[in-house]
């Protein structure tokens, strides 16, 4: 079983985190240094998910979710960011960065596990045919079995909320989605988001679709729409 990384300078939070974590039944490895929890994560299995903060010493938070992401062993792996910067624009960038969720400090042990699950729940494989588990538009191909994507045969990274939307978007494509339709699907229930990130989320998919991004369409005060050959416009 994978551990979830927990780093964070802390000493007393990192105590109740790994508690509460392993009541449930996790495995756990902390660290108050990010080099020491970098340098883990990269040299042994690849965590289950990665609680980190933001404002860490030598090494900051924002530095290690950029080389997990960096890392094509870590890159999909889930990463929460502990702060107490509570702005939106603090959570922006985190998105920005690629974390799946931002939790803001002081905040309720509960809520967290919530969040966890959540997210693990999200990757989790789920049981499907061979007809039903690849989605097709031209020259994209998702494998939701496999979690992987090729736009021209040519295999493209995605973090695990850009895969999420993908899917979403290509399981009802030709049908305009919505930002809040967006944010329920691909954050669940539990995230505490703001909509303006499923904005900054969908620039960065459409970047790494590069040729194939002028597919993804936005569809101005309503949210965005996989446009593909022989579909015509929808609504739902």
């Amino acid at each position: 079983m994978s551990h979830i990384l927990i780093i964070d300078d802390e000493p007393e939070l990192l105590t109740v985190l790994e508690y509460n974590l392993r009541r449930e039944g996790y495995q756990t490895q902390a660290f108050q240094s990010g080099e020491e929890g970098l340098q883990w994560a990269l040299q042994h299995e690849t965590p289950l998910l990665a609680l980190l903060d933001v404002m860490l010493p030598g090494i900051s938070g924002v530095e290690v979710c950029y080389r997990l992401r960096a890392n094509d062993r870590t890159r999909q792996m889930p990463i929460i960011f502990l702060s107490a910067k509570g702005n939106e624009i603090d959570r922006v960038i985190g998105f920005e960065l690629g974390a799946d969720d931002y939790v803001v400090k002081p905040f309720n042990v509960r809520e967290l596990l919530l969040r966890i699950r959540a997210i693990l729940r999200r990757g989790a494989p789920a049981p499907q045919s061979e007809t039903t588990h690849l989605l097709l538009c031209e020259e994209i191909r998702l494998d939701k079995k496999r979690h992987q994507l090729w736009v021209n045969e040519q295999e493209v990274a995605l973090t695990s909320i850009e895969f999420n939307l993908l899917s979403v978007l290509l399981a009802k494509q030709g049908y305009i989605q919505s930002r809040e339709n967006l944010l329920a699907e691909a954050w669940g229930d539990h995230a505490t988001v703001h909509v303006r990130t499923v904005d900054v989320n969908i620039k960065r998919l459409r970047e790494k679709l590069g040729s194939a991004g002028h597919r993804l369409e936005t569809i101005r005060g309503i949210g965005y729409r996989m446009r593909c050959r022989g579909v015509s416009a929808k609504e739902g």
